[in-house]
């Protein structure tokens, strides 16, 4: 009756039945392998298979006299199951073991089940970690660790959970303790970097705005400038009173802080979005549009749109506390965020948001970089024939269109230890990036103030005018 197909299902199915009595006075001790699968641990028995430790409160709360006791072990590369979405973590030899016993679920276990994974030294960046399937999760099911304790070992890890289910072990890439705490430190130190560089900032362009007579586009640039760095400013001190309060707030208070440091994280966001808009006004529609109170509407929509959005978010209940721990369940920091019951308005809010942000802005990078090219290629902007000053241009134009946040991309599930620390590193300096670029960009130095923005899109502007 088997079909070639089903031929290789059972292969990665082995079941081990037991008739057990209500009435056992011992534990029940179960071996198991992914080639050989269950079977009946005998005492003499020596190797690398796994161990199956039941205790006797699971046949003691049953009310049947006999109980059946399952124990299957599946290879889910052959079966195709237990497949999470976004699933960053391996499974160890591809092994989930399920265990019933009787008909009814148990759980709440006061001396819990104790399984063995036997595996060889662990390579480094990856942390065992003991779950079980859990089909509530998600649409389709995944992969949960509550109830469960890992306690990893060099010969194998032992996992302690409180219920029956189908258990693995996982295999997470995550960051050891000290190095999250390194970069836990270098993001707070960053944090007042920042601070300092956006203060300065501010206070530049507001003088150098009231001091020198520039014409209307530069003045709206400087103001745009003011804001973001303000935004800047506001997220790191956000940031701050969140890391520095939320272990010891009231939850109205932790509420509170969380949708505050959300709501600075996306006026940043939106802040950039209008730099890209700006550039793109000046750079391809050059011959531009008058707009009456430009800032003031940009200002608008620069902090009121984030309020719309947080305040949705605040209504249905998304902020609380939120714990950054490792994979071996070690808290590193908490914070007053988004909690992990509605990490779906964090990938819309934030990842969605900015990914189309960051979309647009390189492409307006790509053609402000083009049009500079071309205009160096005639001569016509002699100020920036020095390799350093276009390199700066570059660099501070990369930061203040948000490049740096992209990194953060690169760094989900702490996959990679260098990606983070990159952008922990380049998000702090990035006040001192868009001081310099500021300073050195828009200083005057000369009558012509040849070092502007402005110089270049006005022959930008004429040039194509003479084109018409």
């Amino acid at each position: 009756l088997l079909q070639s197909g089903q031929h290789s299902w059972l292969a990665g199915l082995k079941t081990l039945l037991l008739n057990v009595s209500r009435a056992v006075s011992s534990d029940v001790l179960i071996t198991f392998s992914p080639t050989v699968g269950p079977s009946r641990l005998n005492t003499t028995e020596k190797g690398k298979a796994g161990k199956i430790h039941l205790p006797r409160e699971i046949f003691q709360s049953l009310s049947s006299q006999t109980v059946h006791v399952v124990v299957t072990v599946l290879n889910i590369q052959q079966l195709g199951m237990f497949k999470e979405i976004n699933q960053t973590a391996q499974v160890l030899d591809n092994t989930v073991l399920g265990i019933t016993v009787g008909e009814s679920s148990i759980s709440g276990l006061q001396d819990p089940v104790q399984l063995t994974f036997a595996h060889r030294e662990l390579p480094q960046g990856l942390t065992p970690q003991c779950a079980f399937w859990d089909p509530s999760k998600g649409q389709a099911g995944g992969w949960c660790s509550s109830g469960c304790v890992t306690q990893p070992g060099d010969k194998g890890t032992v996992c302690s959970c409180d219920h029956l289910s189908f258990f693995t072990l996982l295999l997470n890439p995550a960051l050891d303790v000290p190095t999250a705490k390194t970069v836990m430190a270098v993001a707070t130190a960053g944090c007042g970097v920042v601070m300092a560089f956006s203060t300065f900032t501010m206070a530049f362009c507001i003088f150098i705005r009231c001091r020198f007579r520039f014409e209307e586009t530069v003045r709206i640039n400087l103001g745009l400038h003011v804001n973001l760095v303000g935004s800047l400013f506001l997220l790191n001190l956000a940031f701050l009173l969140n890391s520095g309060l939320s272990g010891r707030t009231h939850p109205r208070t932790c509420r509170f802080l969380g949708g505050l440091t959300h709501y600075c994280l996306l006026c940043c966001f939106t802040w950039t979005a209008l730099e890209g808009c700006q550039l793109y006004l000046l750079f391809v529609k050059v011959l531009g549009t008058y707009i009456h109170r430009y800032l003031a509407k940009l200002c608008l929509v620069g902090w009121g749109f984030p309020v719309l959005v947080v305040g949705v978010a605040g209504i249905i209940g998304s902020y609380g506390k939120y714990s950054i721990q490792t994979m071996d369940h070690q808290v590193i920091a908490h914070l007053c965020w988004i909690t992990s019951k509605h990490l779906l308005v964090h990938y819309i809010t934030n990842c969605g948001y900015f990914g189309l942000i960051f979309l647009f802005n390189m492409a307006v990078f790509g053609v402000v970089t083009q049009k500079s090219c071309s205009l160096q290629g005639t001569g016509a902007v002699q100020g920036y024939h020095k390799p350093w000053k276009v390199a700066l241009v570059a660099a501070g134009l990369f930061c203040l269109l948000g490049a740096t946040w992209a990194l953060a991309f690169l760094t989900y599930g702490t996959s990679s230890e260098a990606m983070l620390y990159l952008f922990t590193i380049l998000n702090s300096l990035q006040g001192i990036f868009i001081f310099i670029w500021l300073v050195v960009l828009y200083y005057p130095k000369t009558k012509e103030t040849t070092g502007s923005l402005s110089y270049i899109i006005r022959h930008d502007k004429t040039t194509t005018a003479s084109q018409g």
